[in-house]
């Protein structure tokens, strides 16, 4: 026979063994995969854990709020806000006042707390660290030390370019000093008539006067002459010419204005405004088109109408699109996709376009990285057909109707 004393201790041993499993992380990581379930279902289109999407990135959020605020939060965010909550306030304000959808219907709190038990577990892991292979990290340095433009001092151009440089510098310095010796040495010869009026009305003149701090050369000579016997309230008009910098600068502005219009009007051998413009747009499109995700690619998608198709996007859409657009596509925090009037657009490119580079500046993130093309049309086609369905409780059109 088996002593009671064994049966009391084995019973024992169970018991406290039992207890001990309770406290331990395996009942935690239990509801943490529960959570992750929840929360891939429910929160990914709009939360990360290490980044901020359309709302903020969750890491240690139990440690800032606590579990009883970000029950209360996840079941209805817009009561706490409209309580004057100063940390639900904030958010609201931050994330450009877009409004969390309420989860208190279709969450229990257990379910919530599995949630918060998954941040829990995923703020607690050690952050990764992206190791590069060292020749890959040798590549790239080479191929930016390449790409960068090397900077060459002076004195390691070829002996040629110096003997360049240095040649022009001392026919200009000749130049300069022919020009002044010639004036220092013809000048006196000259003697006062270089104050006569012939001398001072001539070029050269005017330039000795102008070294002299004479400006004639520039503003011209006031005539000093009165323009008519015409008496204005006291004011007279003088015949004084305009400045010969202005007469100079108005006779290039003609020879310009001539050569530019038989240059692009004329010969049509340069390109005005407009056309330089398409050009460069034309450059753009091409530069834009050779990356794998232009943005102002034409697509000529057809809606998918196979059930297999849609049923596909169907399930994207409940896992990714719900949150923000209500379970039938009523409009909840986004607008309403079953009605006649469209935000960005109710074509199936359009709708494939919205939804793979999203609307950031309306908190709708972009999926190109998580969907693929496929499952993009597959879910754009889905929501085009949820157009009429008129499901309950529908949002208010927005947009213009298509």
């Amino acid at each position: 026979m088996i002593s009671v004393k064994k049966i009391l201790g084995k019973s024992s041993l169970a018991l406290v063994a039992g207890l001990l499993l309770i406290g331990t992380p395996a009942v935690q990581a239990q509801d943490a995969v529960a959570g992750k379930a929840i929360f891939e279902g429910n929160c990914t289109a709009c939360h990360s854990i290490d980044a901020d999407v359309v709302g903020p990135a969750l890491k240690d959020a139990h440690k800032r709020r606590g579990e009883e605020w970000l029950v209360k939060f996840i079941k209805n965010s817009q009561e706490l806000v409209q309580a004057g909550d100063k940390d639900a306030v904030a958010l609201f304000e931050k994330f450009n006042k877009v409004p969390m959808p309420a989860f208190g219907t279709s969450l229990s709190d257990d379910d919530i707390k599995n949630v918060i038990a998954f941040i829990q577990q995923e703020s607690e892991k050690p952050a990764a660290v992206a190791e590069a292979p060292a020749t890959a990290a040798t590549d790239s340095t080479a191929t930016a030390a390449t790409a960068e433009t090397q900077d060459v001092a002076f004195m390691d151009l070829p002996p040629v370019l110096h003997f360049t440089f240095a040649l022009a510098a001392i026919i200009i310095l000749l130049m300069v000093l022919v020009v002044v010796l010639m004036f220092r040495l013809f000048i006196p010869m000259m003697g006062d008539t270089i104050y006569e009026e012939e001398f001072r009305n001539s070029f050269a003149g005017r330039v000795y006067f102008l070294l002299r701090g004479d400006a004639t050369l520039v503003t011209g000579k006031d005539k000093n002459e009165i323009h008519s016997h015409h008496d204005f309230d006291g004011i007279q008009e003088y015949d004084n010419d305009l400045p010969p910098w202005w007469k100079m600068m108005f006779y290039v502005s003609i020879v310009f204005a001539v050569g530019y219009m038989l240059h692009y009007h004329v010969f049509k051998t340069g390109s005005l405004q407009a056309e330089e413009y398409e050009m460069e747009m034309e450059q753009a499109a091409l530069i834009a088109a050779a990356t794998p995700d232009d943005p102002n690619a034409v697509t000529d998608y057809k809606p998918l109408t196979d059930a297999t198709a849609l049923e596909s996007g169907k399930k994207i859409f409940s896992t990714n699109c719900a949150a923000c657009h209500g379970p039938e596509g009523q409009g909840t925090v986004g607008p309403n996709l079953t009605d006649e009037y469209w935000l960005h657009g109710g074509d199936v490119n359009e709708v494939f376009k919205t939804v793979k580079y999203g609307v950031p500046a309306k908190g709708m993130v972009p999926w190109q990285g998580k969907l693929t093309k496929d499952q993009i049309l597959e879910v754009s086609s889905y929501i085009l057909s949820l157009k009429g369905s008129n499901p309950a409780n529908a949002k208010e059109p927005q947009g213009e109707k298509e």
